[in-house]
């Protein structure tokens, strides 16, 4: 390591020691990850200036930068697994009226599923606005290579079909599932958590000793296990910190700028949806000013790291401690919210890509007919790509294939997806957040002590 790549390291470390003194100095959480993500764009933006004529020195540099930034994001990802089966299994057998399970479970998909619907006509919507085309867009050799790979990717997503991956959901090997590596464990291990949940209340009737001591268990690997998430969720500053630093520095923006029309439309899009999502918070007599407050970090974390799963373990926090969403609520939201429903990934990133191609085989994207059977292939296709694992791309692999329309448009893309994908993420984990929220405000407490109240929470607590 050179020199001057120390400096640059010793300069993020220094900022590290920084965000750690404002944590010392009891600095609330949303400030210091505000403070980590201002900060990373700084550092990022000097790196890729200053160093423009040697990559060589951004590329060292962004390798250490990425001990702190990929080693937050693993951390995080290791202890999603056991959060799931624990936090799942937890809430389940906690529950006294299985009516109230099912119906909170309903309600939450519902809404993941609707607010993608609607997601879909934001999109398509800004999409026209803006007399998008897939007509003129860049072709130099990283897109014709991205558009014959997203290419080859769609051949191996038909080889398996949507009945093919909601079987996968079901867990051949639980043990296996929980490894994570399988595009469809998150949703394995959800169904596997539920199936021990409700065994253990099935066991409840018939020998009630043997279930009491089992739901003792959950509830000491689940105090074990959200101390161990509380200790990661402290590093959230510095992961910001590194992450956007890294990303700042390695961007193009030459090819970010070719691209400027569809970056702002996109991104318009997403504020749109997200105003959207405040409105549907306000209409349950929840303050959107509240909500941007408390949601922040686990929305900057997400911008930062672009990826809904690795966020699981903050999106429940947030819910559970700074939104007063009950724990079994947020549980289910925030790990349906993985899967199901994504509005930004699987909602508005589809929907606009279909009405740019759709010219090009002369259907025209203002006809009622095409808008409505996108908005429902959207909406469903958000869920039938539960079973496997790639985010926007196989959403928009899906809904593209499904209307008929090229997929090449995917590829062509390619250079400003890292940035657009930033906003996609922090959209898709709102919306799990808001529909735990608004999940809570519908039911009735009545109805719903028993999913309320995590082990040891009472309604007083």
């Amino acid at each position: 390591m050179n020199y001057v790549v120390a400096i640059n390291v010793l300069v993020l470390l220094a900022l590290v020691a920084g965000l750690h003194l404002l944590q010392r100095r009891q600095v609330s959480f949303g400030k210091r990850v505000l403070a980590g993500l201002g900060l990373g764009v700084l550092l990022g933006a000097a790196l890729h200036f200053v160093f423009a004529g040697t990559p060589a020195v951004i590329k060292s540099s962004v390798s250490w930068f990425d001990v702190i930034g990929n080693g937050y994001v693993r951390l995080l990802k290791m202890i999603v697994m056991p959060l799931l089966l624990v936090s799942i299994t937890s809430a389940i057998v906690h529950v006294k009226d299985s009516g109230s399970l099912r119906k909170v479970s309903g309600l939450i998909l519902g809404i993941l599923l609707a607010t993608t619907a609607i997601a879909a006509v934001v999109g398509a919507g800004a999409a026209l606005a803006f007399d998008l085309s897939a007509a003129g867009l860049p072709t130099g050799d990283a897109e014709m290579s991205a558009q014959k790979s997203v290419e080859g990717r769609l051949t191996t997503f038909q080889a398996k079909p949507i009945q093919q991956q909601l079987i996968e959901i079901i867990p051949a090997n639980p043990f296996n599932a929980l490894t994570g590596q399988g595009s469809s464990d998150t949703l394995s291990v959800v169904f596997f958590a539920a199936l021990v949940g409700i065994a253990v209340l099935g066991i409840r009737r018939k020998n009630p000793r043997s279930a009491e001591f089992f739901v003792q268990i959950v509830d000491s690997l689940h105090d074990v296990v959200m101390r161990l998430v509380a200790f990661v969720l402290r590093l959230t500053p510095y992961g910001v910190l590194a992450l956007m630093a890294r990303f700042v520095a390695v961007s193009n923006f030459a090819d970010i700028l070719k691209l400027a029309q569809f970056v702002v439309a996109s991104y318009l899009a997403l504020v749109i949806m997200f105003i959207i999502h405040l409105v549907i918070l306000a209409g349950v007599r929840v303050n959107p000013a509240t909500y941007i407050r408390e949601a922040f970090p686990a929305l900057a974390f997400a911008f930062t790291s672009r990826t809904s799963a690795g966020t699981l373990p903050l999106t429940i926090k947030t819910m559970t401690e700074r939104l007063g969403v009950p724990e079994g609520y947020a549980n289910l939201a925030a790990s349906f919210g993985t899967s199901i429903g994504q509005n930004g990934c699987a909602g508005v990133y589809p929907a606009m890509l279909a009405v740019m191609v759709a010219p090009t085989v002369g259907i025209n994207p203002l006809e009622p007919v095409f808008l409505i059977k996108l908005v429902l292939v959207v909406a469903l296709g958000s869920f039938g790509i539960a079973g496997v694992g790639g985010g926007a791309t196989f959403a928009a692999l899906l809904v593209l294939s499904t209307l008929g329309l090229p997929v090449g448009i995917v590829g062509l893309l390619i250079a400003i997806e890292p940035l657009i994908d930033m906003g996609r993420t922090a959209l898709n984990v709102s919306d799990a957040m808001v529909a735990g929220v608004v999940t809570s405000r519908i039911v009735a407490p009545a109805e719903d002590d028993s999913l309320r109240y995590g082990p040891g929470q009472t309604s007083a607590g």
